[in-house]
């Protein structure tokens, strides 16, 4: 970048040097540069640069606030002429010059903790110029706020029904710095849909369409929040970003008064099955429940549910072909021990069991964020948050009220997401 200062009223003859001003607000620190004096006679002599050893003052700018500018602002009638400010990893802040040349300042961010190299040249309007080179390191940060995405099994695909998921490393409760965290999160999918993030509690965020996912969707997730300030001496950390496919749309409707199963594709009935759910006492829980996860052979046993050992409701069962639903033990899953029971009456502890073949088909052709909705039964609702994810039981208007910046987000965006690697932004 260039930029000449005029300096209207000075007679060619006279010697001076130029100089700069380094600011990073607002510590200032300066003179810094230097270049050649003109001829007492016969016009100015021809440009010479000054080596940075040659400057006043070289020693690093120390301790400055990140969050400020860095600033670099020419003497009366000298003219900065170009400025780097690189990083660690050899990128560029991006900065800007103003049109006389008086000052340039950065407008990329400045991370906490981290050393820069600041090249600095400047002019006298006379033919004199000077060049520095230094050192500028800013403070450290109190704590940096990372965030684990999820879903955490990274690349894949997923059903429609798989909120995402933010996991911060530190308690956020400032509303504003909610806000600001909210900020630094990127939803990007395709096809766009409309959605809003929810505040589980002060370390976890979800996000979710106002509808399911669309089928066969691509989705990505990115938190960008490095070198920001969040909340007092708490700035952003390192960037994290994942991306996964949706595939079909997979629907499967427990009926616990008629004890069936309706498995759904697209919105097709695909199939129908006898089901048993939750005796009375040990009702299943109503409500629309996400696929956390499948076990092809799983033990479950009645001490878990605080049934005790011993007692006439007490079970230690090999159970085989199981679907989670809660994280607190409700599965669909093979039960042939109850086979004459299903689609009859319900005897189960409270998960929906199935004959071993049908239980067999639906593992085979269910994933993790399909969908598990049970209706009809005497159960309570399905907990929103806690025991897996109820987040579809949230009415959209009350799930839009969770969010710091109180209003849904479309998901309409760029085709890539900035990478996790990314520190600096380049010079523009």
């Amino acid at each position: 970048m260039a930029g000449r200062r005029a300096t209207g009223g000075r007679k060619s003859g006279t010697s001076r040097r130029a100089s700069v001003w380094l600011v990073l607000t607002p510590l200032v620190i300066g003179p810094l540069a230097a270049c050649s004096d003109g001829a007492a006679t016969g016009g100015p002599r021809p440009p010479k640069v000054v080596d940075a050893a040659h400057l006043m003052h070289t020693s690093p700018v120390a301790d400055a606030d990140s969050t400020k500018p860095f600033t670099v602002t020419a003497d009366a009638g000298d003219a900065v002429t170009d400025v780097t400010l690189t990083g660690p990893d050899g990128r560029q802040v991006a900065g800007a010059l103003t049109a006389d040349g008086g000052s340039w300042q950065s407008t990329g961010t400045l991370l906490p903790g981290t050393s820069y190299t600041a090249r600095i040249a400047a002019s006298n309007g006379h033919g004199g110029r000077g060049e520095a080179t230094l050192t500028v390191s800013t403070k450290a940060a109190d704590q940096l706020l990372t965030a684990e995405l999820g879903p955490n099994l990274g690349q894949g695909t997923y059903g429609v029904g798989e909120p995402l998921t933010v996991k911060l490393s530190t308690e956020v409760k400032d509303p504003a710095a909610r806000q600001r965290v909210e900020s630094a999160l990127t939803v990007v999918s395709e096809p766009a849909v409309t959605g809003a993030w929810y505040w589980v509690d002060g370390k976890e965020l979800h996000f979710r369409p106002k509808d399911y996912w669309p089928a066969n969707a691509t989705v990505r997730l990115g938190y960008d929040a490095e070198g920001r300030r969040i909340d007092g001496g708490l700035f952003g950390g390192a960037p994290a970003n994942l991306s996964f496919k949706t595939g079909d749309r997979i629907e499967a409707i427990v009926d616990a008064a008629s004890d069936e199963m309706t498995y759904k594709r697209n919105g097709e009935v695909v199939a129908s099955f006898p089901v048993t759910t939750g005796k009375p006492g040990f009702d299943t829980r109503n409500g629309i429940k996400v696929v956390l996860g499948q076990e092809r052979v799983v033990q479950m046993s009645s001490e878990t549910i605080g049934i005790a050992k011993g007692s006439s409701e007490s079970y230690d069962l090999k159970v085989e072909w199981a679907t989670r639903v809660t994280w607190s033990g409700e599965y669909v899953h093979a039960a042939p021990w109850s086979v004459a029971s299903q689609g009859v009456e319900n005897v189960s502890h409270g998960c929906t069991g199935m004959s071993t073949d049908n239980a067999e088909w639906f593992y085979e052709h269910t994933r993790v964020g399909d969908l598990v909705q049970v209706v009809n039964s005497h159960g309570h609702e399905m907990e929103p948050f806690g025991n897996g994810f109820g987040d579809w039981n949230v009415d959209w208007n009350d799930w839009v009220k969770g969010s710091a910046l109180g209003k849904p987000v479309s998901t309409q965006g760029p085709a890539q997401l900035p990478q996790a690697a990314a520190t600096l932004h380049p010079e523009v």
